[in-house]
């Protein structure tokens, strides 16, 4: 259902690839019941612009730069400055473990950015009218957090096995460590004085060993009660 003009549903957006940022800007402000109240390149500039120019739906991109903040952790700060904004996280990683950690982490919505623009503006409009939309990234068993006994008896990427195989090192757990505490690849850098390149490396080696492609699977992994202690080792 179509708001007024009068009454428009205010609009932000996050993306870091400028064209996809001008093209979807154009589409929004095309539609007679959206006001785009911000376009952001990086989380830091959406968090900073939201505070004068709020915004009722955030689009967000769930995959920025190597030196943006996580994810994950990005969800998580938007929703505790502006909790009165509903995320909806668009992303071309659109696997169902992706799509339910997006929704436990509080996202009203999830498009995969292989959807067409058409399903994009129509989940903008029925997370503004308190709707959850996942597509055709998912399914309603998808969103729902797995339980301890299904987590526990599918044998995940990261198996116990696999990481006897491939212990990490001392400098890969700590990165590891600071990963799940929510520190971006910056921060970790800086904390350790290590270079960007150097704490990069570490975390790319890290999660190869344990058969992790994504940070999603890292917090996955934590979110559905395991004891990550196996590979990191005790603090």
């Amino acid at each position: 259902m179509l708001r007024s003009a009068e009454n428009p549903i205010r609009v932000a957006l996050l993306d870091d690839h400028p064209i996809v940022r001008h093209g979807l800007g154009k589409k929004f402000s095309r539609q007679p019941d959206f006001h785009v109240v911000g376009i952001y390149a990086t989380g830091r500039e959406m968090i900073a612009g939201l505070r004068s120019a709020p915004a009722e739906v955030l689009v967000v991109d769930f995959s920025l730069g190597p030196t943006e903040i996580d994810g994950i952790n990005l969800l998580q700060l938007l929703k505790i400055k502006y909790p009165s904004s509903k995320i909806l996280v668009a992303s071309s990683h659109d696997d169902l473990a992706t799509v339910a950690l997006v929704m436990r982490t509080g996202a009203k919505g999830f498009v995969a950015k292989a959807e067409p623009l058409s399903a994009l503006v129509a989940a903008i409009r029925i997370v503004a009218a308190g709707g959850t939309y996942t597509g055709e990234a998912g399914t309603a068993s998808a969103v729902q957090p797995e339980s301890p006994a299904s987590a526990d008896s599918t044998a995940g990427p990261a198996s116990e096995s696999h990481q006897k195989e491939q212990p990490l090192s001392p400098r890969e757990r700590e990165v590891i460590r600071c990963c799940l505490d929510g520190m971006s690849v910056t921060e970790i850098a800086e904390k350790f004085s290590r270079s960007h390149k150097t704490i990069s490396s570490q975390k790319q080696s890290a999660m190869k060993k344990l058969g992790l492609r994504a940070d999603s699977e890292l917090f996955a992994l934590r979110d559905q009660g395991k004891d990550l202690n196996w590979f990191l080792g005790p603090r």
